[in-house]
This record gives C-alpha cells, sequence and structure tokens, in this order.
C-alpha cells in the first residue's frame, strides 16, 4: 500500500530563512533595499524611530522602510510575497528581462523577503500597486494594500506560542491581509536630506516593531556607510537613479557623501598606478586597461602574464579548457604605504589617508549593484592576504594597498551566482575558480611589472638622496652621542669622517663629469650635424676659388666679393652655433643665474631650423603668464631642450601627418609642456625611458637623452616628467612636463 503525501514544512522554517540564514541586520536591510530596487523605486529611507541612547532598543523602537517603487496589490501578496521561493524573478532573469528602468533584477531565489524577520518579530506592509498607465503620468491604484505578521507569542524557534510548547506548522501562523483607500502612500511631500519632493502614490512601506536585534551607533553608521557602497564607489552619486536614505527620529542621520569626497581625494592625487577601463575577454583571454592613461594590452600567451609564478602554477592544474567565468570589467588603484615626505612627496600618505583607504578592499558590482560581503575591510575573497603570506609578500599587493571594482553582469556570467545567505557567491564548478584565478594574474602582474618598477626608482632615488645628503654625517654624530666621547674614539671617527667625504667628493665629481661629457657629446652630436654641412660648403667654394686663381683666370670683382660674402656668411653660422655649443663645455660653463628660458629655446630652435624646414616640422609656442624664469645655468638648458628638440625630430620625420612641436610656457606656474604629434611613448617604454642606455629607437638609440635630462634637472630639484593628466596631454604624441619648482 503506498500514498502520496504533501510536504508541510513546520514553522521554525521562516527563522532557518530568515534569521539565521542571513548572517546579520546589515545584510538583512541591504536585501529590503535590494527589493525596493527591483521595484523600480527611485529612493529608499530607512528611519530609526524610538531609539534609546546609543540606539538600545525600547519596547516602543521601529524601523520604518520606504520605498516609492511599483509596490504590490493583493493577488501580488498572496501568490508571490507570502510564497517561499518564488521563481518570478528567477524566471524573468533567465531572459535578461528588465525593469521599467531598464534594471536587471537582483533578487532571484525568492527568500530574500524573509530577511525581514531577522529584525523583529512584528512586521506591517503598506503597499500600494503602481497604475498601468498609457499616458506614462504617476498614478497609483484605487486601494492600499496592508499585510501584518506579528509573531509576537511565538519565541524565536515557533516551538511554542505563548510559552505553551506545541507543533507549530507554516500554516498555523495567521497573517492578516486588508484592503483599503489609501492613506500612506499618497502624493504627499516627503523630504530626503535637503530637498522636499513630492511622492509618488505608489510603493512600499515596511514598519518592525519587537526588534530582534541589537543596535548601537557603530552598527548604524556600518549601515549607512555600507548602503553608500551599494553602487559602485567610483560613481558619482549625482548620476544615480536610486538613492538610500537614512533617518532618526525625523533628522537624516548621516551623509554619505563626505567618506567619498575623502576616498576621490585620494584616488586622484596619492594613487601611484590608476588602472581604468580594464576589460577581460574570455574569447582568447584577453586583458586590456589603461595605465596611468597608457593603454596596455595583454593576454596568456604575453610572456609577462606565463611568466608569472601564479600562471604556471595553476595552469598546470587547470589544462587547456577555456576559462568559464565570462567577461568582466575592472578598475584598481594603487597605493604606495611606505611612501615618505622626502623622497616620495607626490604619493605619501598621511594616516586619515591610509584609514581611508584601508576601510576599502575591492568591491564586486553585479549589473551596478554590490555582492555581499566582496570589499569589506575584513574580507579577502580575492586570498590576496594568504598567498602574501603562504608564498612570498613580494609577489603579490597588500589588500591594504588596493582599492577597486570588478564588474560583472548576469547575462555575460550567468554562472556567477549569489549565496542563498547572500555571503558571497556559489563556489559550485570552476566558474568562480576561474574567475579569481584571471584576477589574480592582473593583480600579480601589476605587481610584478609596473609597481616592481616603481620600487626599483624610489629605491635608486632614495640612495641618491641619502649620498647628496651625507648621510653617513649623520650616523657618525649619532655614533658620538650614543657611544660617548674618548680622544680615540674622536680621532677615529674624525679620520673616518675625512676619508668618506673625500671619497664621495671624489664619486660625486666624477657622476658630474660623466654625465656632463655624455651629455656634451649628445649636444655636439646635434649641432655638428650643420656645422660639417656649412664648413663642407665653405671648403667647396674656397677650393673653387683657388683654381681659378691657380689657372690664372681673371676673376670679376664684384663675382669675386660675392664668394666671399657666401663663405663669410657660412663661417658666421659656424661661429653662431659654435657659441652657444661652448656654453655645454666644462671650461667655458656660466655660472647659475636667472635665465629666460624662451631666449635658450630660441638658441636650440637656431640649430634646428634648418633641419625643421626640410622635414616641414612646425614649431609654435603658447606663452601665458608673466615670463618663464629659471635658475640654473645656460648649459643645463640647452642640453636639455637639445634633447627634447631631436627625440621629437627622429619620431616626427617619418610621420605621415602633419607634423608639430608645441611648447606651453607659464611663469605663474614655473611650467613647461613641450608636446609634439609624432606617435607618442609605447606603452611597454613608458617606464624605463628616463633609465640610463634604454632606448625606444632600437639600435639606432644610446638611451642617454631623457636620462641626463632628468639628471641635469634634479640637481637644481627640478623635474621632467611624462604627462600624466589628459589637461598636459597637449598633442597627440609624447608630453612632457617640465617643473621649475624647487620642493620644499
Amino acid at each position: 500500500m503506498s500514498e502520496k503525501v504533501a510536504i508541510r514544512p513546520y514553522a521554525r522554517l521562516i527563522t532557518m530563512l530568515g534569521d539565521q540564514l542571513i548572517k546579520n541586520e546589515l545584510i538583512a536591510l541591504i536585501e529590503l533595499i535590494k527589493n525596493a530596487y527591483d521595484a523600480d523605486a527611485s529612493w529608499v529611507k530607512v528611519e530609526f524611530i524610538n531609539f534609546g541612547e546609543n540606539f538600545s532598543v525600547t519596547d516602543t523602537s521601529k524601523i520604518v522602510i520606504e520605498d516609492d517603487g511599483c509596490g504590490m496589490d493583493a493577488e501580488i501578496l498572496k501568490r508571490h510575497w507570502l510564497n517561499p521561493a518564488t521563481p518570478t524573478k528567477l524566471k524573468q532573469k533567465r531572459v535578461n528581462a528588465r525593469t521599467s528602468k531598464g534594471r536587471f533584477l537582483q533578487g532571484e531565489k525568492g527568500i530574500g523577503r524573509f530577511a525581514i524577520f531577522k529584525l523583529g518579530k512584528k512586521i506591517k506592509i503598506i503597499t500600494r500597486r503602481q497604475k498601468n498607465n498609457d499616458m506614462g503620468a504617476d498614478a497609483g491604484e484605487m486601494t492600499e494594500n496592508t499585510l501584518i505578521y506579528d509573531f509576537s507569542q511565538y519565541d524565536d524557534d515557533f516551538l511554542t506560542e505563548d510559552g505553551v510548547e506545541k507543533e507549530l506548522f507554516l500554516d498555523h501562523l495567521e497573517i492578516e491581509l486588508s484592503e483599503s483607500r489609501p492613506t500612506y502612500i499618497t502624493d504627499r511631500e516627503v523630504i530626503l536630506g535637503i530637498t522636499k519632493r513630492k511622492r509618488k502614490p505608489h510603493g512600499t512601506i515596511i514598519e518592525i516593531e519587537n526588534i530582534k536585534t541589537r543596535w548601537d551607533v557603530n552598527r548604524v553608521a556600518r549601515i549607512q556607510a555600507e548602503v553608500g557602497k551599494l553602487q559602485p564607489i567610483f560613481s558619482n552619486d549625482e548620476n544615480s537613479d536610486f538613492s538610500v536614505w537614512i533617518y532618526r527620529n525625523g533628522q537624516e542621520y548621516k551623509s554619505t557623501s563626505d567618506y567619498k569626497e575623502k576616498l576621490r581625494s585620494c584616488l586622484d592625487h596619492k594613487a601611484v598606478f590608476k588602472v581604468t577601463n580594464g576589460q577581460y575577454i574570455a574569447d582568447g583571454n584577453k586583458i586590456s586597461f589603461e595605465l596611468n592613461g597608457q593603454m596596455q594590452s595583454l593576454d596568456f600567451e604575453d610572456p609577462d602574464i606565463n611568466g608569472l609564478n601564479l600562471y604556471k602554477k595553476s595552469i598546470g592544474v587547470m589544462g587547456d579548457s577555456p576559462m568559464e567565468c565570462g567577461n568582466f570589467r575592472f578598475e584598481f588603484y594603487l597605493f604606495d604605504f611606505n611612501a615618505d615626505m622626502h623622497n616620495s612627496p607626490r604619493f605619501f600618505l598621511e594616516q586619515k589617508e591610509k584609514g581611508v583607504i584601508r576601510d576599502h578592499r575591492i568591491y564586486l558590482y553585479r549589473d551596478g549593484i554590490r555582492v555581499m560581503p566582496y570589499g569589506d575591510p575584513e574580507d579577502d575573497w580575492l586570498n590576496i592576504d594568504v598567498a602574501r603570506g603562504t608564498v612570498r609578500a613580494d609577489e603579490f599587493l597588500s589588500n591594504d594597498q588596493i582599492v577597486g571594482c570588478v564588474y560583472i553582469t548576469q547575462s555575460e556570467n550567468p554562472k556567477l551566482v549569489d549565496k542563498t545567505n547572500r555571503e558571497g557567491l556559489i563556489e559550485d564548478g570552476r566558474a568562480l575558480h576561474d574567475f579569481i584565478f584571471v584576477l589574480q594574474i592582473i593583480l600579480q602582474y601589476l605587481r610584478k611589472k609596473p609597481f616592481a618598477q616603481y620600487l626599483i626608482e624610489k629605491k635608486k632615488k632614495k640612495e641618491l638622496d641619502d649620498i647628496k645628503k651625507g648621510r653617513p654625517s649623520e650616523v657618525i654624530e649619532r655614533l658620538k652621542k650614543e657611544i660617548g666621547t674618548t680622544p680615540k674614539v674622536d680621532n677615529l671617527l674624525a679620520d673616518f669622517e675625512k676619508s668618506y667625504k673625500k671619497e664621495r667628493q671624489v664619486f660625486e665629481e666624477r657622476i658630474y663629469k660623466t654625465e656632463n661629457l655624455a651629455a656634451v657629446g649628445l649636444s655636439i652630436e646635434t649641432a655638428a650635424h650643420d656645422v660639417m654641412l656649412f664648413i663642407k660648403k665653405t671648403l667647396e667654394q674656397m677650393d673653387a676659388l683657388i683654381r681659378q686663381i691657380m689657372m690664372g683666370e681673371v676673376i670679376d670683382q664684384e663675382a669675386l666679393l660675392e664668394r666671399l660674402t657666401s663663405i663669410r656668411g657660412n663661417l658666421s653660422i659656424i661661429d653662431g652655433q659654435m657659441k652657444d655649443v661652448r656654453l655645454l663645455f666644462p671650461s667655458t660653463k656660466s655660472k647659475t643665474k636667472n635665465i629666460n628660458v624662451k631666449e635658450i629655446l630660441d638658441k636650440v630652435y637656431n640649430l634646428y631650423k634648418r633641419v625643421f624646414k626640410e622635414y616641414n616640422i612646425e614649431l609654435s609656442f603658447d606663452i601665458t603668464g608673466s615670463p618663464l624664469v629659471a635658475k640654473t645655468t645656460e648649459a643645463v638648458l640647452l642640453q636639455v631642450f637639445i634633447n627634447l628638440f631631436d627625440n621629437s625630430l627622429y619620431w616626427l620625420k617619418d610621420t605621415k601627418r602633419e607634423r608639430k612641436i608645441l611648447i606651453t610656457m607659464n611663469g605663474n606656474e614655473q611650467r613647461l609642456i613641450f608636446s609634439d604629434n609624432g606617435p607618442g611613448i609605447k606603452v611597454d617604454d613608458v617606464n624605463y625611458i628616463f633609465e640610463a642606455f634604454y632606448s625606444g629607437k632600437g639600435e639606432e638609440g644610446r638611451g642617454l637623452g631623457l636620462y641626463i635630462a632628468r639628471q641635469l634637472l634634479d640637481r637644481y630639484d627640478y623635474s621632467i616628467e611624462l604627462a600624466e593628466f589628459s589637461r598636459d596631454k597637449l598633442l597627440a604624441g609624447a608630453n612632457f612636463v617640465i617643473e621649475f619648482v624647487r620642493e620644499r
């Protein structure tokens, strides 16, 4: 004998779905806010009413969540809201359906609504459905529906009713549903922040009483902060069509804009590397992004990727099977927490700034809404800190020094699914593993290539600065204080200090002379081309004249005068060229003085005038403010600008389009920008162009020009860098920024 029986859940299922499944009150509240987002609400207001000091719960405490979404009618409440695991949203998501506002639905399992029971035992839901109106005007149905759950008489596990143990099933729970004329959800005024707006006559109000969870100031502040991160943290709030407001007894509790302003300031001004417009394409495993404005393209076949330890270790296990994670976008900002005020003032972080950065990690967003808890300060979902602790710290960036966002979509990442408890993604199958793997590869590449090069440069600069500042002399003084002084110790330290200073002086003189000779050599090479040309012309004219005289030919006086005038003109040009070049030699170097930069540029242009004409290169100046003046020597400026002119000439002469060089000078800002419209600096060369013996010209280049230019300027505390910001990128090619401002 057999029979068919029905599944009849116990009432405690509500506790399991709501209270136990949902980790904390933050997740519970976020679930209700997401429901409002799915309902096309433009705003959600969360208000804490009648809470005591420090948000202690009282008998009259109440949490009210109000929105202006599409609302529900009695039929929707009975058929969907009251039925756990409703498949409605899941069916819509499978066909990538969107809401009326074009939003992708966030929920899919039909149980997020039970998060409400994490917060309290008595729930009143007042809702009014948006009326379908072909005219497009906002209107509500003629009735307002109220749904009341009152589970106050039951214990937390639904095992007793009014203290009496009972076998309670779901269908034993009485829920009151009523219908009435609209009273609460009407087109009344509502205040949100500093704005007063007319409330739409549709939406939902949820009142939660008999509060179950503990509250305090820190928890509410955490909710306020996390609500601000519900949408991408790099986005502009003004462009959002969805806002969340936290209130307490009719007063706005706290604004979410403050932390975004502080974070934005750090991102814009203190990040060592800005990785923007990042994209991973699963077909071909292609990775592209802009690194400080310079486009980079990689794939798994690139040695910079497949040479990484993480790749070599993982790919052997994964084999050749394609990635299952799908396409995604990303954006990262990398910081140097060890930057100091003296050697790296640009990237130096105050303690408050470090705190702001540490409060953020790498967030994950699906269709514009955050996937919790990824991005929480204590979260390490990419196993970054685990890898640093178990492999090698220098293989990976720390979580503390990265702020980022990763963006996935339901359409391109269908296998990345939320856990039922809303605590991350389901770890079933390979999709999540592959997704994390690709992100780890990208982050390890950033650490091993550009960030490693940055650290090398910083170390070199520090070592040079230590030499310049005579750091061993400081050590000697500290030794004197720590070990005391005796005649023998004093004599030994004095001998050491004398020897060190002498060796340091010799070392600096050698470096100085070597760099100067190299600079002179490069500069003479440039000037010599024209000088040799005019010498050749002069010799040819003189040889012709000598031949005529030796052959006894009669030379017309007027013709002779013309030839001699031409020869003198050539010699005059040579003399002018050599006078400028002579400034480069050690024996004729001028003393440090205030120099008009434009006058030096004119001298350099004279060296290039003929060849610029030959290649149709147009030079123009844009001068603003007072005249740009630099306190240095003429030789230094000549050498710097000769190198810049020479580089532009090399890259422009083969350019098919119109060839231009633009030099802007601002004496008020003590700043010069040297730009051309050549092919620009190759991505692979960006981090190395100021390195000695590194050249983007292949075998034709020596790799000294820009290195020497930086060294020469650095002696006077001036700087030359590639333009980083778009406002400084005047032409499409190479853009160099020279700052004639001494660091304080």
